[in-house]
């Protein structure tokens, strides 16, 4: 595989909006994309990415996560878990990463003919055709 570049970094953050919840560690998408804007920064993270990559390693910060329970109004009872909703925060660095690669991964599953063309609907740039 290809090395990550910094211009695929650089336009997943673009499409990313600034009124998102901090993560675990307190950072915001807005952060983030002021933080692009310094080349040295976008540069380094694009080296730990492929690193993580080459290397077959999840760093364990990346795995970490919070969870919070909020019950759902109007229920009787709350011994079951259907009467919560589960919100689960995930470290921000690791959801851009995510991102980036399931690009990757969508691009090259187009390209390749892995996908039916019915299937398209929920990928981004594409469409379902009825047939």
């Amino acid at each position: 595989m290809a090395d990550f570049s910094t211009v695929e970094f650089i336009n997943a953050i673009k499409n990313c909006s600034s009124l998102s919840i901090p993560d675990p560690d307190h950072i915001l998408w807005c952060y983030l994309k002021i933080l692009v804007t310094d080349n040295n920064y976008i540069t380094n993270f694009v080296n730990i990415t492929n690193a993580c990559i080459d290397l077959s390693f999840w760093p364990s910060h990346f795995k970490n996560s919070t969870s919070i329970i909020i019950p759902k109004p109007n229920k009787s009872i709350y011994d079951f878990p259907k009467a919560f909703y589960s919100i689960v925060f995930l470290n921000i660095f690791r959801k851009l990463i995510e991102k980036v690669i399931n690009k990757r991964i969508q691009i090259h599953s187009i390209a390749n003919n892995f996908i039916h063309p019915n299937q398209l609907g929920g990928l981004k740039q594409c469409f379902m055709v009825n047939t």
